[in-house]
């Protein structure tokens, strides 16, 4: 904690982070405006450079940024659940920084596109898979792919114009800019990441304003990203939401990203109240500055039926449950929405399944703030459609059957953001009907376009075949997609661009415009694809191999804490004598 005392005391004496006055954010952004156009011509040798510094740094710090995370979260001390804050928090940043370094190291001729593999899907556009590339990938993500689909007009010939365009050019004519970073209150990894995105993609320096909820974590980040501060193409900023729109409208601030929420994006694109309406009526904007989003979404969850066993039922209920309950509910691409068969003879064991996890799993606090409200918003709108799901300590996740009410329609119609898990039933008269089903009806009747997630066995896919899958999640309009996984890997992976589906406009932003990570910096995507495994170790030898007899980042895990800071320890730097004590946490996990 002195390590962390001393480095947030010297980040302060160097400007790091303003006070929340309007003269500190006024000399912040004078000083980022007078290095812009130095960090923008800098070459990929200085920023890899920069980047080791950051793991550097990062890595004495780790653990007291999972420990500032879980008290804020209301995680106990010694809790399983820390795992998710070392995943989402160091690991991930980490993770992030070698990305972005392997792709610097090779952008002379753009060399890291040969180890990317091609194919064509059914409507003639790209994939490139993207996960595995490495050995270590294979070990830390075992059995999991990941494509990013490209949009219509990119193909194997014309691919390296798409890749990196940023970065072509001379570096002299690159001028820049100072971009305005709102940090998300709930994953403690977003704010870095998006700054990273920024700093290395964009070629622009950052004024990061964190989120209040987060507002602990400033000592740790300012030093785990002290060697961006040295440099002056990053500060660190504190304050409210009304500090949040100064910063938005300051003549020194040139463009701006935003995770949060549709109201916070509208607000600062279109003011407030009746002048927003008429403004957003004209399409006059309030803020004439680019804006790029991550805005949440309703994300589903379509369970295709098939010929489960008990132990597919077991293990796919711990999966549903940390969909749902991973951060306690408080992801952008939390499950919220179900959707089952009718008539399918798992379904209500699965059902139950997934509530006997729930009420032992995930156990903390609605600690976001405004959840509880919201929660009691949707059970008053379902009425006789919802439920309660006691869980112990944790607050009771609040069910709501579509099928039962007309009225709990309104379930489904904005992000929850809480403890909250919506059911709908479609007809299935057979697998890929239902799944064509499933599609129209996510696509039609929920809010945004983030993450979808679809549970499938292996007998159903094969029997589908690749090409008729590909093709219907060709009409799945979602930024991230997981067969048999969670869209949560998505966000984990930096190798992967992040965002919403492509074609949402500031009058109706929805997820949000723009993605962020996409560390091989892949312009004109469309989608990402995650695969995982149908099932755990040892069951894995009959469908799809991993290592994992259960992923560490499922609620259920009970070694995710060790498993968190070892994997965290291993991408500092990876040796084969620190796999076994990876490998023994994660078989007792």
């Amino acid at each position: 904690m002195r390590k962390v005392e001393a480095s947030w005391r010297q980040a302060v004496a160097e400007g790091a982070t303003g006070t929340a006055t309007r003269a500190g954010y006024d000399l912040a952004l004078a000083e980022l405006a007078s290095q812009g156009r130095a960090w923008a011509q800098s070459g990929a040798g200085e920023r890899i450079a920069v980047l080791g510094e950051l793991r550097d740094a990062l890595m004495p710090v780790a653990a007291e940024w999972v420990n500032i995370a879980s008290r804020l979260k209301g995680i106990a001390p010694g809790s399983q659940l820390e795992g998710e804050e070392w995943l989402s928090g160091p690991y991930a940043f980490m993770s992030a920084c070698d990305a972005y370094a392997e792709t610097l190291r090779q952008l002379p001729g753009k060399r890291f596109l040969n180890g990317l593999r091609q194919r064509r899907l059914p409507s003639g556009q790209l994939a490139l898979r993207v996960l595995p590339r490495s050995l270590w990938d294979r070990i830390l993500y075992s059995g999991i792919s990941a494509e990013v689909w490209m949009q219509p007009g990119v193909t194997a010939e014309n691919l390296a114009a798409h890749v990196a365009p940023t970065w072509d050019g001379p570096a002299a004519a690159r001028q820049g800019g100072v971009a305005l970073v709102l940090g998300a209150g709930n994953i403690t990894s977003i704010a870095p990441l998006d700054c990273l995105h920024k700093l290395m993609v964009e070629h622009e320096v950052v004024a990061l304003k964190l989120n209040p909820v987060l507002a602990a974590l400033g000592p740790v980040l300012a030093a785990a990203l002290a060697p961006l501060i040295r440099r002056g193409v990053l500060r660190i900023l504190q304050g409210d939401g009304a500090d949040g729109a100064y910063l938005a409208t300051h003549p020194l601030v040139d463009t701006i990203h935003i995770t949060g929420a549709g109201a916070t994006h509208d607000a600062i694109v279109w003011g407030q109240g009746a002048e927003a309406a008429a403004n957003k009526a004209a399409g006059r904007r309030m803020n004439p500055r680019p804006v790029t989003s991550e805005l949440g979404a309703v994300c589903p969850t379509i369970v295709v039926p098939g010929p489960w066993s008990r132990a597919d039922i077991a293990f796919q209920a711990e999966h549903i449950a940390t969909q749902k309950l991973h951060n306690s509910g408080f992801n952008c691409v939390a499950c919220q929405v179900l959707l089952l068969p009718e008539g399918w003879d798992a379904a209500e064991p699965l059902l139950a399944g997934v509530g006997a996890v729930m009420a032992t799993a995930g156990q903390r606090p609605a600690w976001y703030p405004g959840a509880e409200a919201r929660m009691e918003s949707i059970a008053r709108a379902a009425g006789a459609a919802s439920s309660r799901l006691q869980r112990g300590v944790a607050p009771a996740l609040v069910l709501v059957d579509l099928d039962k009410a007309d009225a709990a329609a309104g379930a489904q119609g904005g992000e929850a953001f809480a403890p909250v898990l919506v059911l709908k039933r479609l007809a299935a008269p057979d697998a890929e009907t239902f799944l064509r089903t499933a599609i129209a009806w996510v696509n039609a009747g929920l809010h945004g376009t983030l993450g979808a997630n679809i549970l499938i066995h292996p007998a159903v896919l094969r029997q589908i075949g690749q090409a008729r899958l590909d093709a219907l999640l060709a009409d799945l309009r979602y930024g991230t997609i997981a067969i048999n996984g969670w869209t949560g890997i998505g966000f984990s992976l930096a190798q992967t661009p992040w965002g919403a589906f492509p074609g949402h406009s500031a009058e109706d932003v929805q997820s949000g415009i723009g993605t962020v990570h996409n560390s091989y910096m892949l312009a004109h995507t469309e989608r990402t694809v995650i695969r995982a495994p149908w099932a755990p170790f040892p069951r894995s030898l009959r469908h799809g191999f991993t290592l994992l007899p259960r992923p560490p980042w499922f609620v259920t895990h009970r070694r995710a804490r060790q498993l968190g800071r070892l994997l965290t320890e291993f991408r500092y730097r990876p040796a084969w004598r620190k796999l076994p004590r990876i490998l023994i946490n994660a078989l007792r996990g």
